[in-house]
């Protein structure tokens, strides 16, 4: 039997940086010993592609055209999309919450939502409120289960599968999309790319930056189903049975 200690580890001993990586090196030499060969010390070549379809798909569009595919796929996905400017997102937003039955909201605790002035919204009376708390995680998954709306911004959003990107973080529990009854996310049009490949690009583009990039990144798209029985597709089956997309112009 192998000693649990001789194992690369991610626990936090007294006085260690978090999240340091113990007894890697020597992990590894046993490893690679036992399948008799050598540590590879250097990173693989990546490979120069002559072609590249993936940049292929909607290339060229204008942020317009992109919103046009976005709304088509929303269809197809059970989406619910709402239009609206600055001005009018506040009012659209009371509208959405309240055709959803929403009584009780969890939203992220994100500057965001002051900045696009729903602060005045989220406080009303009309709603029980609870901000995600990432000190108190154990009350905020409580929350995010019993409440009837979640709302988040999208990071990114896929054109071409109706897919918001979150990123989570501080303040920015996942259990928001995930775990009531119904979803909102509210979408900047300037966030709209047309596929996956551009929201990799962008992960890799921040990363090579230096930039914190959040350890749980979420592609949600529309509301939760599944047609893994005789597929027939059921809806809400783990997660909030109705989505709505609120694309903003923020330009």
């Amino acid at each position: 039997m192998t000693d649990r200690a001789e194992f690369g580890s991610f626990h936090k001993s007294p006085g260690t940086e978090r999240g340091k990586v113990h007894n890697r090196d020597g992990f590894l030499e046993r490893l690679t010993g036992q399948l008799g060969r050598g540590r590879v010390t250097e990173k693989p070549v990546r490979p120069d592609w002559g072609l590249t379809p993936q940049w292929d798909v909607f290339s060229g569009l204008s942020q317009d055209e992109l919103v046009e595919i976005l709304k088509a796929q929303c269809l197809l996905v059970h989406t619910e999309v709402i239009e609206t400017d600055r001005a009018g997102l506040g009012a659209a937003l009371k509208e959405a919450i309240d055709r959803n039955d929403g009584k009780s909201v969890i939203a992220w605790d994100d500057p965001r939502f002051t900045e696009f002035g729903l602060d005045g919204v989220l406080d009303s009376e009309d709603y029980d409120l609870f901000t995600w708390d990432s000190g108190n995680r154990e009350q905020s998954i409580t929350a995010a289960e019993q409440a009837d709306v979640g709302i988040t911004f999208s990071d990114i959003t896929l054109a071409e599968s109706a897919t918001v990107v979150l990123f989570s973080s501080q303040g920015k529990g996942r259990s928001v999309s995930l775990l009531p009854k119904n979803y909102i996310a509210v979408i900047p049009k300037s966030t709209i790319v047309p596929r996956i490949t551009q929201a990799a690009a962008e992960i890799d583009r921040r990363i090579a930056a230096g930039e914190t990039v959040a350890s749980c990144v979420n592609f949600i798209s529309g509301p939760s189903n599944s047609a893994d029985i005789e597929m027939s597709l059921v809806v809400g089956v783990h997660g909030p049975v109705k989505a709505t997309y609120m694309i903003v112009g923020d330009a």
